[in-house]
């Protein structure tokens, strides 16, 4: 089957080359999986990325019967980046696969399929637990600005749990790509 593949450009010029060399590393992509019906590669530049790095963008869309994949990465350089997009989307295909082709009923039972999956194996060959560090540390109770302050003072540039003393509840602040930052309120389902 003949995969539909469609290259766009946003605040760029597009090449021949670009667009020669895109379409050539994403057809390969049929390869993984063969039920994909269309490759969308959006390739754009970013004048007012916060950092230098970031300036080139590669998203790829992958959509077939049932399902859509998607995969973006940013450096400095726009083949690197839609390498990069591309290696993503070439894992992202391998895990859909396995949880998709999984539940189909192949014979196998969980545990088996449980064995089959690689295990972290140090230098000597042993097993390492899947579980690596195990950390705890105190929790104050304070309100989501004073939180945010602590983030910053600390120089924790990810993530931030702390007790949100308003809401009784204990929450993680984020700093998002963008810069603003996301704060995420865990509820018992």
């Amino acid at each position: 089957m003949a995969t539909k593949i469609e290259t766009q450009a946003r605040n760029m010029r597009l090449t021949d080359n670009t667009r020669e060399y895109v379409e050539k590393k994403a057809a390969k992509l049929e390869r993984y999986l063969q039920e994909i019906d269309e490759i969308h590669v959006e390739l754009s530049h970013l004048k007012t990325a916060r950092n230098a790095n970031d300036r080139q963008v590669a998203q790829i869309t992958v959509r077939g019967k049932g399902f859509i994949l998607r995969t973006e990465e940013r450096t400095d350089d726009l083949h690197a980046a839609f390498d990069a997009a591309l290696d993503k989307m070439q894992r992202q295909i391998d895990r859909y696969k396995g949880k998709h082709y999984r539940g189909r009923g192949d014979g196998r039972s969980a545990a088996e399929v449980f064995e089959e999956e690689e295990w972290p194996v140090d230098e000597t060959g042993e097993l390492l637990p899947l579980i690596a560090r195990r950390k705890k540390f105190p929790i104050l109770p304070m309100n989501e600005e004073e939180a945010l302050e602590q983030m910053r003072l600390l120089g924790h540039d990810n993530f931030f749990i702390f007790f949100n003393a308003e809401q009784n509840a204990i929450q993680v602040l984020y700093r998002r790509r963008n810069g603003t930052y996301g704060l995420i309120e865990p509820v018992l389902g």
